[in-house]
């Protein structure tokens, strides 16, 4: 189905809440329900002008006066990691990856609570119900997978990817690790898991979500070069000196 042929679907805005990204600034969204059998050509289409799923809705921000989330993609064939990538890679090639269905297990949600505890103690996402995240990971109208990564000498789960597959790439809608071996830097690798997999799938893309260049939490994602970013003619590469060093 091509775009063309999508039923122009209904938007509403949600009301203004605390930005989490940015003290100080207030955040609002704008989002409509996927669902139908447009469902995946309506995710595609509305992901290429910067929406991002979460469950059966995708939304993007409609901020007054703020545009510093940008929307941002890693051309994965042209992808060169950097040293630090290179040792990070290096550091983790004891896991062993697995694609799964995206059906929840009592293991994940026991990472997923250490890992909110740990990096997010503080934020909407931090009580999050065993039933929540089955909802976040099951409720997908279009074809969704899971990636755990187990350490090989015991199996032990280290960290869990939910990722859309879209025809143009990969999306990582959203990930979580065991944050007591810092030195693996797991966030880091499992968006170079993903570069790899879309390059050996020779897909364009690996669509990292937003960055927010201020924003301490999301700094990581300007160290993928290239990355392109949304901007209002298209996407267009992000420079050297737009991105964190």
């Amino acid at each position: 189905m091509t775009d063309q042929g999508l039923q122009f679907p209904k938007f509403y805005v949600t009301a203004p809440s605390p930005c989490p990204y940015l003290d100080g600034k207030t955040e609002r969204k704008v989002f409509t329900e996927l669902r139908g059998p447009d469902a995946r050509a309506l995710n595609e289409a509305l992901g290429r002008v910067g929406f991002r799923r979460s469950q059966s809705v995708v939304y993007r921000p409609a901020c007054e006066g703020c545009s510093e989330c940008v929307s941002v993609r890693v051309r994965a064939n042209d992808y060169k990691p950097s040293r630090s990538q290179r040792r990070i890679a290096k550091a983790n090639t004891d896991l062993k990856s697995e694609i799964r269905p995206p059906v929840v297990t009592e293991e994940q949600y026991e990472l997923l609570q250490s890992y909110l505890l740990a990096r997010h103690g503080d934020g909407t996402m931090a009580d999050m119900t065993a039933e929540e995240y089955r909802d976040m990971v099951e409720t997908s109208p279009v074809p969704t997978i899971l990636v755990e990564y187990r350490r090989a000498i015991d199996s032990k789960l280290m960290a869990v990817a939910l990722t859309d597959e879209l025809s143009d790439g990969l999306s990582m809608i959203y990930s979580f690790f065991d944050t007591t071996e810092a030195q693996r830097s797991l966030g880091t690798y499992l968006i170079g898991d993903h570069i790899r997999r879309a390059q050996y799938a020779n897909q364009p893309y690996v669509y990292l979500g937003y960055w927010v260049k201020e924003s301490p939490k999301m700094s990581y994602k300007g160290r993928f070069r290239p990355l392109e970013r949304l901007g209002q003619n298209g996407w267009y590469d992000v420079t050297p000196e737009d991105a964190p060093k």
